[in-house]
């Protein structure tokens, strides 16, 4: 799986593909090099992140959903907490949906992903990323 985050403040990348064009590319070149799968995400989940607006997410992450799925024929997941982003991204071309809350934080997600025929790739974190990191054992 390669990462496409499209995020200013990504702990991997440092927002270096928060361009849509720029992201493309870079999931191109992951695929280049063997991923089979494209995780798309437009909030961060890095420790202490502040969470993105429903509205701004979906800005950064369909397009480039929609061109790696329908342009390039990759196999794209959606890296969300949302279901309004998971249903307009599996829209755009996604068949999975990788929700880092594993469904707690919206009850409408697991309906989406089911509706969808969708995979589901289920994470865990202890509370959230604003909190995740305070007393972690």
């Amino acid at each position: 799986m390669g990462v496409v985050n499209v995020t200013p403040d990504s702990f991997s990348d440092g927002g270096l593909y928060l361009d849509a064009d720029a992201a493309v590319e870079h999931g191109l070149r992951l695929l280049d090099e063997g991923a089979d799968v494209l995780d798309v995400g437009g909030e961060s989940t890095r420790p202490g992140a502040e969470p993105v607006g429903e509205a701004e997410e979906r800005q950064r992450v369909l397009s480039v959903v929609e061109r790696l799925a329908q342009g390039a024929g990759a196999r794209v997941s959606i890296d969300t907490t949302k279901p309004a982003v998971a249903r307009a991204a599996l829209d755009a071309g996604a068949t999975i949906v990788n929700d880092v809350s594993a469904l707690r934080f919206a009850p409408g997600m697991a309906a989406v992903v089911a509706e969808a025929s969708a995979g589901c790739c289920l994470m865990h974190m202890r509370g959230e990323p604003r909190t995740m990191q305070q007393d972690p054992r």
